[in-house]
């Protein structure tokens, strides 16, 4: 014969999955965690929060996009991608004279 069910409450299920309430209610109606509601009380099958537990495990490396480079670029940089301070007041320069420039002959029309 089959081994019984081991059922547990709501309030067993939140301190297992370290969770409040409300948020074991969201995975329930989400569908991430099946349950049943018997009459008025809703249980959970214990193997099924363990298995739910399981297939929440991160896997190593899958975080990156969580800390990005601290100075804003995915990818390592080479010699020849160096940005300079220097670099880029001139640029803002640059782009300031063309706005400039752009604004005194839209004047005259």
């Amino acid at each position: 014969m089959s081994e019984p069910i081991k059922w547990i409450g709501t309030p067993e299920a939140c301190a297992r999955l370290g969770v409040t309430l409300r948020t074991l209610y969201r995975f329930i109606d989400e569908g991430q965690l099946p349950a049943y509601k018997m009459g008025r009380v809703i249980r959970l099958q214990a193997h099924e929060v363990d298995a739910f537990i399981e297939k929440a495990r991160i896997v190593p490396g899958t975080l990156e996009h969580l800390y990005p480079d601290p100075r804003g670029r995915s990818e390592p940089v080479g010699d020849e991608d160096e940005v300079t301070t220097a670099s880029l007041v001139a640029a803002a320069k640059e782009a300031s004279g063309a706005v400039q420039a752009r604004g005194e002959g839209d004047l005259g029309q």
